[in-house]
């Protein structure tokens, strides 16, 4: 078995005259990636690795993140992942080393929500719902996928465990 677990960034501040890549995480955002972390914990959803866009978001999004797990795994910043579109993001977990059997990918929207309906050919129906209804910053999909190696990740060959918000767990609005 191979687990995919893609988290959009927290939610990030809009200052003027910042770079895009720049934009830090807004106080809401600080609020919910503690949640999410949390819940990642609660759940023993622990990735072995975690690819991180290069985007300051993301970056502090996984700070935080990282600081609610019981376990530090192995991370690291990929550029492939900033503004990536979702052939691209595949491709990425596709070159995913075979010794990994949870990853991690943190990153933006659209190619998140993008990749995530691509890979989920079926799971929880109320889970992909919610997901196509909205894929929120802080938004959460965990595709399974019944494979020894990820090169064979293929469009609809997944299965979505869930898909979780802060909102999903009481932990304020949606964004």
């Amino acid at each position: 078995m191979r687990r995919l677990m893609l988290l959009r960034h927290a939610k990030s501040n809009w200052p003027e005259g910042v770079a895009d890549r720049d934009r830090p995480l807004a106080a809401r955002g600080r609020e919910a990636a503690p949640v999410m972390g949390r819940y990642l914990a609660d759940e023993l959803l622990l990735p072995d690795l975690v690819l991180i866009s290069p985007a300051r978001r993301t970056v502090e999004t996984w700070e935080i993140v990282r600081a609610m797990l019981p376990e530090k795994p192995g991370s690291h910043v990929e550029p492939r992942i900033y503004e990536a579109k979702p052939e691209r993001l595949l491709n990425v977990v596709r070159e995913t080393e075979p010794t990994v059997r949870t990853l991690l990918m943190i990153g933006h929207n659209p190619g998140f929500e993008e990749l995530a309906a691509l890979l989920a050919g079926h799971g929880d129906r109320y889970a992909s719902a919610r997901m196509a209804q909205k894929y929120p910053t802080c938004g959460l999909a965990v595709l399974d996928f019944a494979l020894e190696d990820w090169r064979d990740v293929a469009a609809r060959g997944g299965r979505l465990d869930r898909f979780v918000t802060p909102a999903s767990l009481g932990e304020g609005p949606d964004e």
